[in-house]
């Protein structure tokens, strides 16, 4: 038991500091969705939009319109990122094959996916939503259902988040990425 106490401390320690230096966000250790261990690092130097995706929710029409804005902005430096998690009624219940079949077929997606992720806060929750998330966040607070989106500058720094309901393609959301693509 005092093992795992330690453990756990060390573990939210080591949270604490990847939540307050923005740069250590890309630094934070993921898979994508074939497996292969990666991190945000190979974005360095990117905007990125980091969204929680599911393939049965009434937002996944939302990969659409997230579609359009990384064909739109890539070339100019944004990265959408698409985490899957079945944390919110069960709505992403596939294998990584069935998810990337699903985006690929239904929307055309060519934004990188990762593996499935818990996002929801608790003991499983993974370090990248416990960073974006965390009371050191610059937006804290749980992630309340799919298609979170958050707006991660060049930098790692954390710089605007939005809930499920903003549109990709609405202003609100096009503007901060425009802010932040011009942000050199």
């Amino acid at each position: 038991m005092f093992m795992k106490t330690m453990t756990q401390l060390a573990g939210l320690a080591a949270l604490t500091t990847v939540s307050v230096a923005g740069a250590a966000l890309h630094d934070i250790p993921l898979k994508d969705i074939d497996g292969k261990a990666t991190s945000l690092g190979q974005f360095k130097g990117k905007v990125l939009l980091v969204v929680n995706v599911a393939s049965q929710c009434g937002y996944t029409r939302q990969y659409k319109p997230l579609e359009a804005l990384y064909r739109q902005y890539k070339d100019r430096g944004l990265v959408i990122l698409g985490v899957p998690s079945n944390d919110f009624g069960g709505q992403e219940p596939g294998s990584p094959d069935e998810i990337k079949a699903f985006c690929t077929s239904k929307f055309d997606v060519t934004f990188p996916l990762m593996e499935k992720v818990k996002v929801k806060t608790g003991p499983d929750q993974h370090p990248l939503y416990a960073a974006l998330t965390g009371k050191s966040s610059a937006f804290p607070g749980e992630v309340k259902w799919n298609f979170n989106k958050f707006l991660v500058g060049r930098d790692g720094k954390l710089l605007a988040r939005f809930e499920s309901r903003d549109e990709p393609d609405s202003a609100k959301v096009t503007d901060a990425i425009e802010a932040a693509l011009g942000a050199r």
